[in-house]
């Protein structure tokens, strides 16, 4: 059973969309297909929606990551910026460098194992059972928080607080935007920074991912092998990095006015929902 481009195209802008939003792209790839009984699509489309994802957070915060770069290795850019500034910069690195950590090693040890486990069933209760814990975590997170630090009072101890964070987003529904954020929360950072921080932190860890998948992906089109056409992945690639783009520009401005309850309702709905269909396939099954 192969997939068709209109298959391909929902499927990209399902990640575009739930990549940035705190409402878990792992369980939505996973749980769409597995709904609408369409096929696996495999790991070569599943780097090419991630590659789309890292070129619009990239893309999206481009001048953000050339001046942490240049403050990073100790330059003073922009030469008209203030000394202030510039540290603030150059700590910022260091703390997403930091913050990358957890995720990274978390990652190499554990990512594998998880994967090859998506086809079982317990999988599938996982992910309902995340959706509903974390919105549940989100929900206390916007209660208890003092959402009163912009990202100008960002510290090294809430970037490793948020990168611990992260790396709970490795395991299914969890969502690496709605762990994040809500780390930040808790840490009494306003919404709109601690979405700024969880994006800027996005980067690093999407990259990695796509610099190790990507190889694998580059030997099957060398061989011969790609399990899709090489247009619909590259269709696919271009409509994940453009509903990526918007979703984050809508989410920071969306954030700036508004709370994250309309997420945190979505996540224990979709959980619920997701927990009766299994339970229901299970009677059937009998």
């Amino acid at each position: 059973m192969h997939m068709h481009l209109y298959q391909a195209i929902i499927l990209a802008i399902i990640q575009g969309i739930t990549e940035f939003l705190p409402i878990s792209s792992t369980a939505h790839l996973i749980l769409f297909p597995w709904l609408a009984g369409w096929p696996d699509p495999g790991l070569a489309f599943d780097v090419a929606l991630h590659t789309g994802t890292l070129i619009a957070v990239v893309l999206y915060f481009l001048r953000d990551w050339i001046q942490l770069l240049a403050a990073g290795i100790g330059l003073h850019y922009p030469r008209h910026a203030s000394y202030e500034y510039v540290e603030h910069q150059r700590k910022m690195f260091w703390y997403i460098v930091a913050a990358t950590i957890p995720g990274a090693v978390l990652g190499f040890l554990f990512q594998h194992r998880i994967e090859d486990r998506q086809g079982e069933s317990w999988y599938i209760l996982a992910i309902a059972a995340a959706m509903i814990v974390v919105g549940l975590v989100m929900w206390y997170g916007e209660y208890a928080g003092r959402l009163d630090r912009p990202m100008e009072r960002v510290t090294f101890v809430d970037a490793v607080a948020i990168g611990i964070a992260q790396a709970f987003a490795l395991f299914p529904g969890v969502s690496r935007s709605g762990a994040t954020i809500t780390a930040g929360l808790f840490r009494g950072l306003t919404r709109e920074a601690a979405a700024r921080f969880s994006f800027l932190l996005s980067t690093p860890i999407i990259a990695g991912a796509a610099v190790v998948e990507l190889p694998k992906l580059m030997k099957m089109q060398h061989a011969g092998t790609l399990p899709l056409p090489f247009s619909m992945i590259a269709i696919s690639i271009a409509v994940s990095a453009v509903v990526g783009l918007i979703a984050i520009a809508f989410f920071l401005r969306y954030l700036q006015v508004r709370t994250l309850k309309i997420f945190i309702y979505y996540r224990i709905l979709l959980g619920i929902v997701i927990l009766l269909l299994v339970f229901l396939h299970m009677g059937h099954a009998r």
